[in-house]
């Protein structure tokens, strides 16, 4: 996730831009925020325990806009696929290589974070936890109300289309977004340009709502981190730290094997495509975010020897559709959550929670806020992970960050090469060494 700063400094006479001072940037403010947070819950536990209300005051605002932000993201990222009959061959693979390939993902992320067993060992929450109690008094009302797949679909269909974002049912946002962006893909071009224009402005304006509320962050990390810590002790601070370290083996593993894998089934080098984009990976391990390289890889790939047809297509395209490190993040978030406050999921709680996420994971955006409202939009929409989680996670959600954003581009790069070279859109004599090395 990209730092929001508090303001945009001021540009002097030269023209030049002043850099914001260190201690301005969200991520600096979220850091301190949680080592205090941990300070004061361990030294003042009782007091502690009253600071939850800030974090569920930032919880609430973030809430507040997953719905829009979910049917928006999603509908834009169909649109950005273009008109799937009319791609070609190109198009096809790639969507292929995307949903095998991020599922694959998701599921790795969850396996990895039952293995490691993430979250357990926290303390007892459930006496001090209101939301694991709801969420229990939820699982039995559906089990009285005998809900089976008949129900299940009957339920997710919505009936009303602002009813489902005013009562924040999300599986009917989703529903709603597939339906709504593939009619869009039945316009005319002219048409379907003007609505794409307008929705990634009102896109844009609901991520500045979540910068703003974003800047909210530390005061809600504080909160959430005080009270975890003063109601469970050094237990969750050991537990979040673990989670970090073991979520960046994950990514290692997960590129290594996996993306090693598929290059070799692709017939090209892993090593040697990551030495050729090394400059973009630092420059995404520092911003933690992908979205500032796009640009660049759009202009070096095709020296790597992938047409310009194949990369001007994937690469944009995987952007939305193809984040596997986000996605990895997402199943370890979500079974730290669970574990933490008690309320595991089964295996067929898991399955749920991997379909769901497969769809809200389509379109999310990389810029700041992206895959942490999708998180909240699954933790939603699930009705059984803690939703005061959220705040906890986002004290270390940087941290994370780094690496996903990392694996997201690494994987995006290696799904242009593979596309490019199944669909006989690759000539490695177009490489050019010295010309990529002056970009």
């Amino acid at each position: 996730m990209a730092d929001v700063t508090m303001g945009a400094a001021a540009a002097p006479a030269s023209g030049k831009k002043t850099k914001s001072p260190f201690w301005a940037g969200l991520g600096f403010q979220v850091l301190v925020s949680m080592v205090l947070g941990i300070v004061v819950g361990l030294l003042w536990p009782d007091f502690a325990v009253s600071l939850k209300i800030f974090g569920d005051i930032f919880i609430r605002l973030i809430k507040a806009a997953v719905g829009p932000l979910v049917f928006l993201t999603v509908t834009v990222g169909i649109l950005g696929a273009g008109d799937i009959k009319k791609v070609g061959k190109i198009g096809l693979a790639g969507i292929v290589y995307f949903e095998v390939v991020s599922t694959f993902a998701l599921a790795f992320g969850m396996i990895a974070a039952n293995l490691f067993g993430i979250g357990l060992g926290v303390g007892n929450v459930e006496a001090s936890s209101n939301a694991v109690k709801g969420a229990a008094a939820v699982t039995k009302k559906a089990a009285e109300a005998h809900i089976n797949f008949t129900n299940f679909f009957t339920h997710m269909t919505p009936d009303s289309f602002v009813g489902a974002f005013a009562a924040n049912e999300l599986l009917q946002v989703l529903v709603l977004a597939l339906l709504f962006g593939f009619g869009l893909l039945s316009l005319s071009a002219e048409k379907r340009a003007a609505c794409e224009r307008g929705l990634q402005t009102i896109t844009a304006a609901f991520f500045a709502f979540i910068n703003i509320v974003m800047r909210l962050a530390p005061i809600g990390t504080f909160g959430a981190v005080t009270y975890a810590v003063g109601a469970n002790g050094s237990a969750m601070v050991v537990s979040l730290a673990y989670m970090v370290v073991t979520f960046w083996f994950t990514i290692a593993v997960f590129v290594l094997i996996v993306l090693g894998a598929v290059s070799l089934i692709f017939r090209f080098s892993l090593f040697d495509l990551l030495m050729f984009v090394k400059d973009e990976l630092v420059i995404v391990l520092g911003t933690a975010s992908s979205e500032p390289v796009l640009p660049r890889l759009l202009e070096k790939l095709p020296l790597y020897g992938a047409s310009k047809q194949a990369v001007g297509l994937i690469l944009p395209t995987g952007y939305s559709f193809n984040l596997d490190g986000a996605s990895i993040m997402l199943s370890f978030c979500i079974i730290f959550m669970a574990n933490a406050y008690h309320a595991p999921l089964s295996w067929e709680q898991q399955l749920g929670v991997l379909a769901l996420m497969m769809i809200s994971t389509k379109g999310i955006a990389t810029v700041a806020g992206g895959p942490f409202v999708v998180l909240a939009a699954v933790v939603t929409a699930t009705h059984i992970v803690p939703l005061e989680g959220l705040a906890v996670i986002f004290g270390v959600w940087r941290f994370m960050s780094m690496a996903g954003s990392c694996c997201n581009v690494i994987g995006n790069v290696v799904a242009t090469v593979a596309v490019a070279k199944c669909c006989g859109e690759f000539d490695a004599a177009r490489r050019d060494d010295e010309a990529a090395a002056s970009i």
